[in-house]
């Protein structure tokens, strides 16, 4: 999807203007097709830079992390129903 820094949204192929810029402000919209790839580190470390790689956010793991102590608890909940 096409995003307008401007405008601060996504903008999907068919709502783009004729000219491909964005239909209110009509700036130029980034494609992400035309990031760049990630390039190589320091020779000899084998190992890409981190510019133009995005992290997983810290609440993702906080998430998953609350939810795997709930279904654990609800796991030994059912077990002890068994018995």
């Amino acid at each position: 999807m096409a995003w307008c820094g401007s405008c601060e949204r996504y903008l999907t192929p068919a709502t783009l203007a004729a000219d491909g810029g964005c239909p209110s402000c009509g700036a130029v919209v980034e494609h992400p097709a035309e990031r760049a790839a990630p390039t190589a580190g320091p020779p000899g470390s084998g190992t890409p830079a981190d510019a133009g790689v995005e992290r997983i956010p810290w609440h993702f793991w906080l998430l998953l992390a609350a939810a795997s102590v709930y279904l654990g608890w609800r796991a030994v909940q059912g077990v002890a129903l068994l018995f």
